[in-house]
């Protein structure tokens, strides 16, 4: 296979592939990270293209990959389940007409279990906003924090287990 110039297909398809991110996206600043970001994946996989006269579809798909889950990480920050049936059971109770009080209710539990997790030590913490935060996969977390899947995986199990106490006590009291 021919050697790719990685500059070139930066200068060819930035702006294209800035055109595509803005329109998932909708923001200009953004959407370069969004770029960046694509530029970042495809270098690291430049290796495994076979037929270069698809490069151009294949950033796109990329880059239309990157700005979707972006979008589905800002959604996951604005919402944090501490325990699925305690968030299920909340969601039911408000039914659909949804009273003040229950909004502030809810907000209230949002930012309960929002300082649990910063009360926790570093080590969950860490695994904990990863996954909530940036939708990251335990592989991903493990990636990033230098940690093997499992001690992941049996990290995130604890800080839920840790979060469920916290928000069950302060329930009950």
């Amino acid at each position: 296979m021919n050697e790719l110039d990685f500059d070139y297909l930066y200068t060819t398809y930035a702006g294209k592939l800035r055109q595509i991110a803005y329109g998932i996206i909708r923001d200009i600043h953004l959407a370069e990270d969004v770029v960046q970001e694509s530029f970042l994946k495809a270098y690291k996989k430049l290796g495994t293209i076979q037929d270069t006269g698809k490069i151009a579809a294949w950033l796109g798909s990329v880059t239309r990959r990157t700005a979707l889950d972006f979008v589905r990480g800002e959604k996951r920050k604005r919402w944090m389940p501490a325990d699925q049936t305690i968030m299920e059971q909340r969601i039911s109770e408000q039914g659909s007409a949804e009273s003040t009080e229950k909004k502030i209710e809810m907000m209230a539990l949002k930012e309960e279990v929002r300082c649990a997790v910063f009360r926790m030590g570093l080590e969950y913490q860490n695994v904990l906003v990863l996954r909530i935060d940036y939708g990251l996969k335990e592989d991903e977390i493990a990636s990033k924090l230098n940690l093997k899947s499992g001690t992941v995986r049996t990290r995130l199990y604890r800080a839920r287990l840790h979060l469920r106490k916290t928000v069950l006590e302060k329930q009950s009291a």
